[in-house]
This record gives structure tokens, sequence and C-alpha cells, in this order.
């Protein structure tokens, strides 16, 4: 029926037919697909967070300068309460982090960032698990993330558990080997090669630059994004007695 039927329809004063029904119906059903429209226009372009609406570039510039006011001391002081409105009604990170589960390391202090800013991921070791990856997408499917970084740090109990098991073949309890298993890539690649410092440093350096190609290549979601220019991934170390985040190349 075409758009002036509907209208003649809707709006004559004959009985209401089958058809005149079925023309109501399709402009309830018109009225709600405009509405829904509108209204998802109006969210695009009202993000909880404007300021965090950046490319991939940006997003590694802000992380970097973050990081430098966390190191100066010089960090941002931060209402909680003024966010919090604007929160509740959505999300719109501007980075996605695979951090370490380490106590020592939090994503949003190192890099100065308050709530909404950050997508962090965590597991002991900071690789891809499925569920991570699971994570990761939906960081960049959903809430368009610019940006994933793969966040390692020095003195990593876990990467230093699976230098351990190689060179000393030691064991640990529970399921704590399962995180060794998932390390151990990282830790040969690392004693074949040529490294300066300790094999747990050069590992830690490896097993993040690992964890960066695997996001990159990862499908369908990941990879398509990276190629097409929309994301990037990236490497860093976070150097516990400094609080400097170093990028890995």
């Amino acid at each position: 029926m075409c758009e002036l039927c509907v209208q003649r329809a809707v709006f004559s004063n004959q009985p209401a037919s089958p058809s005149r029904r079925a023309a109501l119906g399709m402009m309830g059903a018109l009225s709600l697909i405009g509405m829904s429209a509108a209204a998802g226009v109006a969210h695009a372009k009202s993000p909880p967070k404007p300021e965090n609406v950046l490319t991939p570039d940006q997003a590694i510039k802000r992380l970097v300068a973050g990081n430098e006011r966390y190191m100066s001391g010089k960090i941002t002081i931060r209402s909680f309460a003024s966010t919090r409105a604007a929160l509740a009604g959505g999300q719109n990170p501007y980075a996605s982090i695979l951090s370490c589960a380490d106590s020592r390391v939090s994503p949003e202090l190192c890099f100065d960032e308050g709530r909404g800013d950050l997508f962090v991921a965590r597991v002991a070791g900071n690789y891809v698990t499925s569920d991570i990856l699971a994570s990761l997408e939906y960081g960049v499917a959903v809430l368009n993330t610019p940006l994933i970084m793969v966040l390692g740090h020095t003195s990593c109990g876990a990467v230093s558990a699976a230098v351990s098991s190689y060179e000393k073949q030691a064991e640990f309890p529970g399921h704590i080997n399962n995180i060794v298993t998932e390390l151990m890539p990282a830790v040969r690649t690392a004693a074949a090669g040529s490294h300066q410092g300790t094999l747990v440093q050069a590992a830690t350096i490896e097993n993040i630059k690992q964890n960066v190609q695997r996001l990159q290549e990862a499908t369908p979601i990941l990879s398509r994004a990276v190629q097409a220019g929309k994301v990037k991934v990236v490497g860093g170390v976070y150097h516990l007695d400094t609080g400097k985040v170093e990028l890995v190349v």
C-alpha cells in the first residue's frame, strides 16, 4: 500500500475495514521504527563522555599523556558524582586494556583515567584466553574502542613461574600450571634468542609481543577492524619502580 493510500485510510471517516486496520498497524509500526531510529541517532550524537571519541593514534597519545601525569604526581582531580548520571546511561571507553591481574598494576591509575574511560580485562600473565578475546571483541564491536593495549609489567610473578618451570621443571598447585602452559611459548622464544637482562625480562616483552599479534590476527572481528584501520593493537610494559608505561614495538 502506498503512503498516500495509508494516509487516506487512516484519516477518512469510513468504518474501520480490514485494509484500514492494516493501514493503522503499518502507520504504528512506521512510527515506532522512526522513534527508535531517532533515539539511536540521539544516543550516537551524545555519548556519555564525548571526549572519548578518538582515533587510534589519539587514544595512544592520551594514554601516554595520562601516564606522564601519573609519574609526575600531577594527577587529575575528578568528581565521580558529576559523571555518575551520564555513565548510568551507557559507556564509551576510548581504549581496551588487557592487563595482568597483579594488584600493583592498575590501568585506571597508571593512565590517570576515571570511570568509563578504559575497558579493562585482566588475567595473571596478561595473555589472551577465549573469554578475554570475547571481552575485547565486545569492546571493539559494541563499544567502538579504537585501541587495545596488552599491558605487561616488570617482576611479573606469572612469567617468573613459567621461567622457573622452563629452567628447573618447577610445578605449581591447582590450576596455576595452566598459566605456566600458556606463557611457555614466550619463554621458549625468549630463551632461544639473544636478549639483554634476565630471561624473565625478555619473556615478559616476548609475551606482550605474542599476544599483540594474537589479537591483531584474531578473526573475525579484531583482524577485520585492524585491517580497516579502525583499531590498533599495541603493547606496553609497566615499570613497578618508576610507574612508567613503556610502549613495546
